[in-house]
């Protein structure tokens, strides 16, 4: 029986064009036989990352602002004053004509084009232009610093709970749901309230009620079962993996798996959650300095210029709309980037919230 004459195999590609080499959208051709070499999911992340230019702008309109705030001794020295310097009683030229910098009925002066008081003063005679850059610097210090105690905890908590499991589980988890349980703002006042007078007594270590660092531990604990959940459940389904499986067979101890195997597929949950969570630390810590919980005074934050300006909100409305968009504007660059970012080290994420 004579056989079949040989057909060869020709495959369908997106297009349609059976036998036809599939070239990806945006990608350089290649000649024919040339090796492709493999790249790194941080290269391809960082690549889908780059054509999302309004992520990258309001990345990059991030960082200005944390240049802006660097700048603050620059610009002091420039206008000649300092962040607590009052000048109630002095007077800047305007027109020719001498102005009092406070009024005699408390009226600050408002912003204009001049090197000193450039965004106005406050009713204490403090230029608000050097305020606000020492104060911007003091926020994002703050929310840097409370974002990586909770990142540290919320690792710990998360890489624990979620490869032991069994009671250890069970403890940390409802530890989490007490501190889950309570609002944010509401357990943060309660908080801030309870050290405003006397400070922290950590062992040898005590911490004055007037530091950075009171605010910057409790937000950095309210926060962390927003964290640590997330990635116990990331946890959880990475322990079922083949390649830990392995890493148990070779005989590697708990601590050596969470940090060696594990830790290493967390890395682009870390950083994502990180960016968006120096967002909310700000945010709350601009609440709470509002509400007299966060920094206290002579500290200069946006929070507590806003608290400052909103008793002179009808004859001096800069006093708080200025350090109320300098919040707007860092909240919404991070959140944005942030988001970005999510995209681009987890492509899935935008297709799984679509359907």
């Amino acid at each position: 029986m004579a056989s079949e004459p040989y057909v060869k195999p020709t495959f369908e590609t997106p297009e349609g064009a059976p036998g036809e080499e599939y070239h990806v959208p945006g990608e350089p051709t290649r000649p024919p036989g040339e090796r492709i070499e493999g790249r790194s999911p941080w290269y391809l992340a960082w690549r889908r990352l780059r054509r999302n230019r309004v992520a990258l702008a309001f990345g990059a309109l991030f960082v200005l602002i944390v240049l802006f705030c660097l700048a603050a001794p620059l610009w002091a020295d420039i206008a000649g004053t300092g962040p607590n310097t009052n000048h109630l009683t002095d007077q800047i030229t305007l027109g020719g004509e001498p102005t009092d910098v406070v009024a005699p009925n408390g009226t600050p002066i408002g912003p204009g084009l001049h090197t000193k008081f450039l965004l106005g003063a406050d009713t204490n005679g403090r230029d608000v232009m050097v305020r606000m850059m020492y104060g911007g610097r003091t926020s994002i210090y703050i929310g840097v610093m409370a974002a990586l105690i909770t990142t540290l905890l919320a690792v710990t908590v998360g890489l624990l709970a979620g490869y032991f499991r069994g009671w250890t589980d069970s403890v940390l988890s409802r530890a989490m749901d007490v501190v889950w349980a309570f609002p944010v703002l509401l357990l943060g006042i309660a908080l801030g309230t309870a050290l405003a007078f006397g400070g922290l007594q950590l062992g040898p270590l005590t911490i004055p009620d007037n530091s950075l660092w009171i605010p910057i531990l409790i937000i950095g604990c309210v926060y962390v079962p927003y964290m640590a959940r997330p990635i116990r459940g990331e946890v959880l389904a990475l322990r079922e993996k083949e390649f830990v499986e392995a890493a148990v067979a070779q005989g590697k101890g708990p601590l050596r798996i969470m940090f060696t195997e594990l830790l290493p597929n967390l890395w682009s949950t870390i950083i994502v959650f990180f960016t968006l969570n120096i967002a909310n630390n700000m945010l709350l810590e601009s609440a709470l300095s509002f509400l007299g919980a966060g920094v206290k005074p002579p500290n200069a934050s946006w929070g507590t210029l806003i608290a400052e300006g909103y008793d002179a909100i009808y004859t001096a409305p800069h006093l708080t709309i200025i350090p109320g968009v300098a919040i707007v504007l860092t909240v919404l660059s991070l959140n944005v980037f942030g988001d970005g970012l999510r995209d681009a080290l987890d492509p899935k994420a935008k297709i799984r919230l679509e359907h």
